[in-house]
């Protein structure tokens, strides 16, 4: 494989302020650096070390990691503790019982508070009522709930009986759920009547019903409906219970079920994946010891603290920086139903000004439509708020490409809050590489270093190790406690996707990236599989994506996607979200052309997309996340065969016809 060629070069560096430094937990490069030596040079040591302090053990384990059935690594797993007594019990009797756990700020801007002693009680109930209804230890439930406390108490009360939960995200479409109800074999689903959004009533319950009307989905004996609106919705005699009816008579004491460290507290199922969905699945010890670990570390919490993670629970970062890492770490953390842009768009500021947040936590892609909106309309410029409470902004999802990095940074941090642009996935359980803000000099657009204890590095496709400054394929090469234990049933398929042979067992992310020559800082390039190869030049599609979005006057957002080309083997396909209105014809070719041009002379000639298409928005589901398939059956000419229920614009797909 020739190398992937990096052709961005980002020279800007934003060292981490004094004072901040001194106050950090991890204070300093050499801090850093010391950590990241005790990792290397006793592993065990080192893990064992941070799981004891980190976390409550109800048996004690002897051995940190076994390696016999690579790569089916088991970490702790002699010793046994549960999830919810160390987000929960773990508070009672310190001062943190009576500290607020949760603010939770409804789609309407009502406000609901709740203590680490009422939201424990909570899970208490409702766990006494799972048990009442037969779930038991190794069970799984499928939950498809709103964004509100309550999908945060189910997943809680699930792993406080020992039953393994499955989230899916309340936007996925009935087919996309029976398809999860038969591979997990769920005895029972935890949804709502209705969830609200941008001030719309969307149905839950009836998607649930429907696909409870597919074949295969025979192993749900219950249903329990939390009646989110007044709304009435149908219940079926006999399988399905309000949530008032199933929290009745409950006691809000509930003793935590002791589980193996390697038990499966969740397994979610990776969105996007075409054909069977994809289970990853994750282990109660190591997930939860770096959930822990990487709240305190990535994002230096402290105990005054009021941090933000606007990810749905529906996804990984929901699970582990919502629903366990905070509460594992005794934070106040604002839970939030509606989207960033109802009733406009300065709703994300608003909320930072009215509950005072220290730690924001987005993706690029809700940043990059902040930032359209806000340069349509100044009246939702970040400006207009009072963002002095913010200490440390966070990035996650996607690479951030360096405009939107730099106007985060200056806009809504004030140019004084480190930005910690986190890179990890669904299969890494939490972050894997990331600066920390008392210690890692800032580079817009890169994820910079490796945790303490992750062995990241950039091979080709032999598994050599590049040279910094030549792009690759991102491994890790040392197994690490929150990693993917297998895919649900599958096996055979876990071994290929991660492990692949050919890369002498490292971990395979799926992701191309590079390390610049001067620091060794990481950028990821994109997915492996979007990496486009023109005229033999291979190239990163993000990084084309960035040069496109670098001409601010002109360009809000950008996906860059190829498809097959007789003359130069790919070609490269670009949609476009201007910040002005859709232009058409002639006007539209004028600045088509200035976009190619621009590339070229950002990158070079050979970057120049072939197609420019234009939008007044990308496909994206209800999260955000840009669907890329779509795009790439867009750029071939094929018809849409694929499922587009999740989508929040569907009309998007006709703009996006016309080729410039």
């Amino acid at each position: 494989m020739s190398a992937i060629e990096s052709v961005l070069v980002e020279n800007r560096v934003f060292p981490p302020g004094e004072a901040l430094t001194k106050a950090a937990r991890i204070s300093g490069m050499s801090a850093y650096e010391a950590l990241c030596a005790e990792a290397d040079k006793n592993p065990d040591e080192f893990w064992g070390r941070q799981a004891r302090e980190n976390l409550l053990w109800s048996k004690p384990f002897t051995r940190v990691l076994d390696e016999s059935n690579k790569p089916f690594y088991k970490w702790f797993d002699d010793g046994q503790l549960n999830a919810s007594a160390n987000c929960l019990d773990r508070h009672i009797g310190t001062p943190v019982e009576n500290k607020t756990a949760i603010i939770f700020e409804a789609d309407d801007g009502a406000v609901t508070k709740v203590t680490y002693k009422e939201l424990l009680a909570r899970v208490s109930r409702f766990a006494n009522g799972l048990k009442a209804h037969g779930i038991q230890k190794g069970d799984r439930v499928l939950i498809y709930m709103p964004m509100t406390i309550e999908g945060v108490v189910a997943m809680q009360a699930c792993a406080r009986i020992g039953a393994t939960h499955s989230v899916v995200f309340g936007g996925f479409s009935a087919k996309a759920l029976q398809e999860r109800i038969i591979d997990v074999g769920a005895v029972a689903v935890v949804t709502a009547n209705y969830q609200m959004r941008g001030g719309k009533e969307l149905p839950l319950k009836a998607v649930v019903d429907e696909a409870l009307s597919m074949p295969g989905c025979e192993s749900v004996k219950s249903v329990f409906v939390y009646e989110r609106t007044p709304t009435a919705c149908t219940l079926a005699v006999g399988r399905d219970k309000t949530f008032t009816e199933l929290l009745q008579g409950q006691s809000d004491e509930c003793a935590p079920v002791a589980v193996d460290a390697e038990h499966p507290l969740f397994v979610l199922y990776t969105s996007g994946s075409t054909g069977k969905p994809k289970g990853v699945q994750h282990a109660t010890g190591g997930y939860l010891l770096w959930a822990k670990m990487t709240m305190d570390w990535t994002f230096d919490l402290k105990d005054s603290d009021i941090f933000w993670c606007t990810a749905d629970i529906g996804w990984i970062t929901g699970h582990t920086y919502v629903a366990y890492g905070p509460l594992a770490a005794g934070a106040t953390q604002i839970v939030f139903e509606g989207v960033p842009t109802y009733p406009d768009a300065g709703r994300f500021w608003q909320m930072i000004e009215r509950h005072k947040c220290t730690i924001f936590y987005t993706a690029p892609t809700a940043i990059r439509s902040l930032i359209k909106a806000s340069e349509t309309n100044e009246k939702v410029h970040p400006k207009n708020w009072d963002l002095t409470s913010l200490r440390i902004l966070g990035s996650v999802g996607e690479p951030i490409n360096p405009e939107a990095w730099i106007w985060y940074h200056k806009h809504v941090g004030g140019e004084r809050c480190p930005v910690v642009d986190t890179f990890w996935q669904t299969e890494t359980g939490g972050h894997v590489i990331t600066p920390l803000p008392g210690a890692t000099p800032l580079v817009p657009g890169s994820c910079t270093l490796p945790l303490p204890g992750i062995a990241a590095a950039i091979v080709d496709e032999a598994a050599n190790d590049v040279p910094n400054g030549s792009g690759g394929i991102l491994v890790i090469k040392k197994p690490w406690p929150s990693m993917i234990r297998t895919i649900w049933g599958d096996p055979e398929r876990f071994k290929k996707s991660y492990f692949p042979e050919e890369l002498k067992g490292y971990y395979l992310a799926g992701d191309g990236a590079v390390r610049d020559a001067e620091r060794g800082y990481f950028r990821i390039t994109g997915r492996i599989d979007d990496v486009l190869n023109v005229s033999g030049h291979r190239m990163g599609t993000m990084e084309i994506e960035s040069a496109l979005v670098a001409k601010t006057d002109l360009v809000a957002e950008a996906a860059v996607v190829g498809r097959p080309d007789d003359t130069t083997g790919e070609a490269i396909c670009a949609f476009v979200v201007l910040k002005r209105s859709l232009p058409q014809g002639d006007e539209a070719r004028e600045i088509a052309k200035q976009l190619r041009d621009w590339v070229a002379k950002e990158i070079g000639p050979i970057a120049k997309p072939k197609d420019i298409r234009f939008g007044e928005n990308l496909p994206k589901t209800r999260s955000g996340k840009i669907m890329r398939r779509l795009l790439r059956s867009l750029a071939k000419g094929e018809a849409i065969t694929q499922d587009t229920s999740t989508l929040e614009n569907p009309q998007i797909l006709t703009q996006l016809d016309q080729t410039y």
